[in-house]
């Protein structure tokens, strides 16, 4: 029963989705209330349910890390640390104190906006080495497809930068547009909804596999 229940609550909330997505309104609600609305709203209920999971999971977890002291266990008191320090007082309500909820000059507010926006930002600055080092290699030109992957990509940068759209104007003033038009709006366009196509396709088979039960990773197996 443990595994048949989920099975069959998988199955009918895939089916019931899909069956009410052919269905005109008129014919898929029930006393006034749509089904889908609603059936969507109970989705976002339970992914709130799995967020407060992933939290109290991550608590575990650093916590037996720093119970054992294990390997960079410092960190993990920063992470618990990091954790209360945001939770917390975003939780206690607003009506007590102008420190407490999301709003503006709470603690919640600040702690985001001086140390956690600084940290992404930082974050992100850094990436942009290890993305320029992984283009350089995949970049070389070795075969004709890399050598094609190399023009076009140092036309797009040229392309996205003011300097280079300077120079890319002072070649031939339609250049930046033809960019633009051919190869932003054309072949990379294509390419991306190709992406797009597969990766629906993917998901697709996969809520089958789910639906039918022979997906069945999320019960853990």
């Amino acid at each position: 029963m443990r595994t048949t229940l989920p099975v069959i609550i998988a199955f009918l909330s895939g089916f019931a989705m899909i069956f009410l997505f052919f269905l005109s309104p008129e014919y898929s609600s029930i006393n006034g209330v749509e089904l889908e609305p609603e059936i969507l709203s109970w989705v976002t209920i339970v992914g709130g349910f799995t967020l407060l999971l992933g939290v109290v999971s991550i608590v575990r977890v650093n916590y037996t890390a720093v119970k054992r002291r294990k390997e960079g266990w410092g960190y993990k008191v920063a992470t618990l640390v990091s954790i209360f320090a945001m939770a917390v007082p975003a939780i206690i309500p607003s009506s007590m104190s102008s420190l407490f909820g999301t709003g503006p000059g709470s603690i919640y507010d600040w702690l985001f906006n001086n140390l956690d926006a600084p940290m992404m930002s930082t974050m992100f600055a850094m990436l942009a080495f290890y993305i320029a080092s992984a283009a350089f290699r995949a970049f070389r030109a070795r075969t004709a497809e890399a050598t094609l992957l190399l023009i076009t990509a140092v036309i797009v940068m040229l392309w996205r930068i003011p300097m280079g759209e300077i120079v890319l104007s002072g070649i031939h003033e339609n250049i930046p547009n033809l960019i633009n038009t051919y190869i932003m709006n054309g072949a990379n366009m294509a390419v991306q909804r190709g992406i797009i196509i597969g990766a629906a396709l993917g998901a697709a088979a996969m809520a089958l596999r789910i639906m039918l039960g022979i997906e069945r990773t999320y019960m853990g197996k």
